[in-house]
């Protein structure tokens, strides 16, 4: 259980930067080659939900207590958001939708769900 921690720690960490890269360029700042459309809501929510994964990830690497509860409720906070994403862009929310949108709206959401399963499932081992 601690390797499945540890690797949730890092990839939470990993989703965190990822998070953070497509809340700059969703806020206006390009980065190299991320050229996504301006869209402040989004940026805003990519921003609270790279927060939140950084919070779990701290949980899970520095072995808190709380680290498998930490885990569940970052990952489903930050599951919601990239949701609550793929619903704006399917209502139009978007000016412009772009396969790098589409594609990160995808892998995210796939990544945190399978983060979720496993500490879901650790904590049933757990008890």
């Amino acid at each position: 259980m601690d390797a499945l921690r540890r690797a949730l720690g890092a990839l939470s960490c990993l989703y965190a930067l990822i998070f953070f890269s497509f809340a700059l360029s969703h806020a206006g700042i390009g980065l190299l080659p991320l050229g996504e459309p301006v869209i402040v809501p989004a940026a805003i929510v990519e921003t609270l939900c790279g927060g939140a994964v950084l919070a779990g990830a701290y949980g899970a690497l520095t072995g808190r207590e709380w680290a498998w509860d930490g885990l569940i409720y970052t990952h489903a906070g930050a599951l919601a958001g990239v949701l609550l994403g793929i619903v704006a862009v399917a209502l139009g929310a978007a000016n412009e939708v772009t396969g790098l949108l589409m594609w990160y709206h995808g892998i995210m959401a796939t990544a945190l769900a399978a983060g979720l399963a496993g500490s879901f499932y650790v904590s049933r081992v757990r008890r």
